[in-house]
């Protein structure tokens, strides 16, 4: 059964703490850096090759992992694009089951674009004025290979259901325009989205939970 919540959570990520709240229906949930006796176990990754902090959630056999980046949305016009990338490990006996959860941007809900792919290209008159569509191929964080585009959960497929067998990995992504305007803050370090961002997805009944400060987001674009 599952109850609502409002969580407050006081959460110590990539060395800052923050307190952010979110509110989702849940069962159970493991959040990253909120380590219980009996839950997941919360760890970080170093990227050998950019050095990226990569935190990841491990659970009786199951590892998820997240990455967060963001770019603009183009040239004249307002907004943002906020991007993620989940990995999902089986290191069990049984298939696992990924579905869609949900994302928050400093409590506003967003929800996951169409993800239309390079093959299907949409001449730019047939984009115009539909916000809730973006082409993969024009995504740098996707085309440099930062974020991955195998697997997309998308405003038209949001509630696919995505399979993990024993002894395999699958990467799902998903990506928002930043629900407020005028985010990203920059200063002689760089750029980064202000306020805090929390999503997660369910593998079986079991929600994975990861919270991003703005500041730990990487700008992929160009």
């Amino acid at each position: 059964m599952y109850v609502v919540s409002l969580l407050v959570v006081a959460v110590a990520l990539f060395g800052h703490n923050d307190v952010v709240t979110f509110t989702k229906d849940v069962s159970s949930a493991f959040v990253w850096g909120q380590d219980s006796q009996g839950g997941a176990i919360s760890s970080i990754i170093k990227d050998p090759l950019t050095g990226d902090s990569i935190p990841t959630l491990s659970y009786a056999g199951i590892e998820v992992s997240s990455r967060m980046g963001f770019e603009r949305v183009g040239s004249g016009e307002v907004g943002d694009f906020l991007a993620y990338t989940t990995t999902i490990v089986n290191n069990t006996g049984s298939i696992l089951s990924v579905r869609y959860g949900g994302i928050s941007v400093d409590g506003h809900a967003a929800l996951p674009l169409s993800v239309i792919s390079a093959e299907n290209h949409l001449r730019k008159r047939d984009l115009e004025g539909r916000t809730a569509v973006v082409e993969l191929g024009k995504l740098h964080c996707f085309t440099t290979g930062f974020l991955s585009g195998e697997n997309l959960f998308s405003a038209n497929s949001s509630s696919e259901l995505f399979s993990v067998y024993p002894g395999n990995a699958i990467t799902v992504s998903s990506v928002i325009r930043d629900p407020r305007n005028y985010a990203v803050r920059c200063s002689v370090a760089g750029c980064y989205p202000t306020g805090t961002i929390r999503y997660f997805l369910t593998v079986n009944s079991q929600d994975y939970v990861f919270v991003w400060p703005g500041r730990s987001v990487v700008y992929c674009g160009r």
